[in-house]
């Protein structure tokens, strides 16, 4: 498998992923009203393809703020059935982050399984709210979340892409 960006070819093989391994109703989970109208960001949006183009996971980020405080929404993050176990959700989650350090981001912020994204560096957050109903114990962490409160909103881009 090889990890590279999105591309838009690619928009709906990755949809039909998410709708695999999340089902068809992932739309209405609270994060979405935050991805809708938004375009992920393309610098960060990558997939795992095998050398005949088929997809084996994917990963994309969503401009988000936290009160004053831009920030990245990780997800999803999935990986087809077939392929799961061979650490390609851990290589879309590490590539991507290096990337998103590398163009300056300073916060990522998910609602995952502790366990799972800990072992990237995510940590529990407290102070940030997302769109209900979401289980605060489950939104995480990475990087310079001090003294960043509030709630987390869409962060739209003009037609020209500007934030």
């Amino acid at each position: 498998m090889q990890l590279r960006l999105e591309t838009p070819q690619d928009w709906w093989a990755v949809e039909a992923l998410y709708d695999l391994t999340f089902a068809p109703g992932r739309t209405a989970l609270s994060s979405y009203r935050l991805r809708d109208g938004v375009d992920p960001v393309p610098e960060l949006s990558l997939v795992a393809s095998d050398e005949d183009g088929s997809l084996g996971g994917a990963i994309r980020y969503w401009p988000v703020r936290v009160g004053a405080h831009d920030a990245l929404l990780l997800g999803p993050v999935a990986v087809h059935p077939t392929r799961q176990g061979e650490g390609l959700g851990g290589a879309l989650v590490r590539d991507s982050l290096a990337r998103a350090e590398a163009l300056g981001w300073q916060r990522v912020l998910l609602v995952g399984d502790a366990p799972y994204y800990g072992k990237f560096g995510f940590r529990k957050i407290n102070g940030v709210q997302m769109p209900p109903p979401t289980n605060p114990d489950r939104v995480l962490g990475l990087w310079d979340w001090d003294g960043v409160t509030g709630e987390v909103t869409s962060l739209k881009t003009d037609e020209h892409g500007n934030m």
